[in-house]
Formats: structure tokens, C-alpha cells, sequence
């Protein structure tokens, strides 16, 4: 995983945690604009949620972070 996409996924956990409770869920759709500007980096993400980790379409953030932490 780049370490721009690793940095951004652990910046958006940390704000959203902060925000909405340890509970808070995301998908991750929530690293990125609502206009696909790179998609590449998209792909990447989904690559490794998806089809890496087989994840939910929505997880717990702290669970990311850590996930994302442990690279």
C-alpha cells in the first residue's frame, strides 16, 4: 500500500473516531472525494479492502487503523 493512501486512511479513522465514537463504520469510499480524480488510487484501496482482506462494505474504523497500522 502507497504511504499517501495509508497516511489518508489513518487520518480519516482518527476523524472520524474523534467525531462520531470508537463505534463509527466506514466504507473505504470514505478516503476519497466524491469525484473519482484517481483512480488508481481508488483501485488500490479496493483491491485491499475487497478482495485482500474480504472485508464488509462497512467496518469499524478502529479496526482499519490497526489493520492499516500493522503494514
Amino acid at each position: 500500500m502507497r504511504e499517501n493512501l495509508k497516511s489518508k486512511i489513518i487520518e480519516v479513522c482518527d476523524k472520524k473516531i474523534a467525531s462520531k465514537g470508537a463505534n463509527v463504520g466506514l466504507s473505504f469510499y470514505a478516503f476519497f472525494a466524491n469525484k473519482n480524480d484517481d483512480p488508481e488510487l481508488l483501485m488500490e484501496a479496493a483491491e485491499w479492502w475487497i478482495m485482500k482482506h474480504k472485508l464488509d462494505h462497512f467496518e469499524k474504523a478502529v479496526k482499519i487503523k490497526k489493520m492499516v497500522q500493522s503494514i
